[in-house]
């Protein structure tokens, strides 16, 4: 533990050794996607480990950008990308492929690819009933007209209906349906889609409680895949079940007490710092253990709250813990995805934790530094804002 309080640690090795377990279990030649949303600290070693890495807003493409993410490995994607943004990408050099997420989407893409004569691979996401993607009925129009815009590339078909799926019988019936897509648009309208990028959602088990056999789960969905009638590219867009192996949390206690027969322990850290899918207030006891004490017996279980003034801080409830003092630490498992980025982080002003990436070299270092968040929540002097 740093002097400084919380920080995060993340381990390069088991991202390497986790795509290994994935690409071992699925077809060969299915290509992987990162979501670089889940974590981007690991953006830049995972370069030459995916084939692609899927950017969701400017600023995730300007990370990806100043870690040299080559132009031609990102996807565009995103319910909303700006008109200036994607102005400025079709304008400069880079093949990049770009998501339609929306009629309006496919007409800025369409006017830019005459504008600046240029030619822009696309996907066209199939919406999951959701504000994400468009229609069937629109992806065959485009389809069907698309000698009308010969600059724009369609490569193929993207789909993602949401992450925590432990159904093979939920990820069988999307994988027919977007197969029953694909045949058709090639029997209707004579085109051959080159590729389905395809958001699977595998699950990450964060509690003690949950059990997941996710090798039985892999190798249904390999099966499902070669199943398919469909036989162009299939790339697999990932995050949690990529990064999430890799991560841990370190807080420390900084308080103990006993209110009306309850145990709290205080900690240095927060729900503004880390945030488990499905937290359920503190109702599941996510995957943690006390550095130094991981041998020694339960003595009585503890209410694990954050150092926020907000009665819904509370990171685990009941937790059995060995012996605790002030000054020992927590650690929580799997927080390699999402966990940081999804909390509060400029609730109450608390300082942003530092980073820590541990190289397959076994080398620590620091990427990000701790710093203070109240500069952004301070006003400027009026006029100057």
């Amino acid at each position: 533990m740093t002097a400084e309080g919380a920080y995060y640690e993340f381990d390069m090795g088991m991202v390497r050794r986790r795509l290994d377990y994935l690409r071992e279990h699925l077809p060969d030649g299915i290509a992987l996607a990162y979501a670089v949303k889940a974590n981007t600290f690991l953006i830049r070693d995972m370069i030459p480990w995916v084939e692609r890495f899927e950017v969701c807003s400017p600023g995730e493409l300007r990370i990806c950008d100043r870690l040299g993410v080559p132009p031609e490995k990102t996807v565009i994607s995103g319910v909303y990308k700006t008109p200036e943004f994607i102005e400025k990408l079709a304008a400069s050099p880079g093949d990049r492929l770009y998501t339609v997420e929306s009629m309006t989407q496919f007409r800025q893409l369409r006017e830019l690819s005459e504008r600046y004569g240029k030619r822009l691979p696309v996907l066209l996401r199939l919406t999951n009933d959701s504000q994400f993607g468009i229609n069937e009925e629109d992806i065959r129009r485009i389809v069907e007209n698309r000698g009308d815009y010969p600059l724009l590339e369609l490569r193929g078909v993207q789909f993602f209906s949401g992450t925590q799926k432990t159904s093979l019988k939920k990820l069988a019936r999307e994988l027919r349906s977007l197969d029953d897509l694909l045949h058709g648009l090639q029997e209707d309208y004579g085109y051959r889609a080159r590729e389905l990028e395809y958001g699977p959602g595998f699950p990450v088990a964060y509690y003690k409680e949950e059990t997941l056999d996710e090798e039985a789960l892999l190798d249904g969905f390999a099966q499902l895949l070669t199943q398919m009638r469909f036989s162009g590219h299939v790339t697999l867009e990932l995050g949690r079940s990529i990064a999430a192996c890799c991560g841990k949390y370190f807080t420390r206690v900084v308080d103990l007490k006993h209110n009306r027969g309850q145990n709290y322990l205080l900690v240095d850290g927060g729900m503004h710092q880390i945030v488990y899918f499905g937290q359920y207030m503190g109702m599941k006891h996510p995957i943690l253990t006390v550095p130094g004490k991981e041998s020694e017996a339960a003595r009585d279980t503890w209410n694990i709250c954050g150092s926020l003034c907000s009665m819904n801080d509370i990171l685990a409830k009941a937790v059995p813990l060995p012996e605790m003092a002030i000054g020992d630490t927590l650690c929580f498992h799997n927080t390699g995805a999402y966990c940081m980025t999804e909390g509060i982080s400029l609730f109450l002003s608390r300082d942003i934790p530092e980073v820590y990436l541990i190289r397959e070299n076994g080398a620590r270092v620091r990427v990000r530094r701790r710093f203070e968040t109240d500069p952004l929540n301070t006003p400027t002097p009026e006029g100057n804002g």
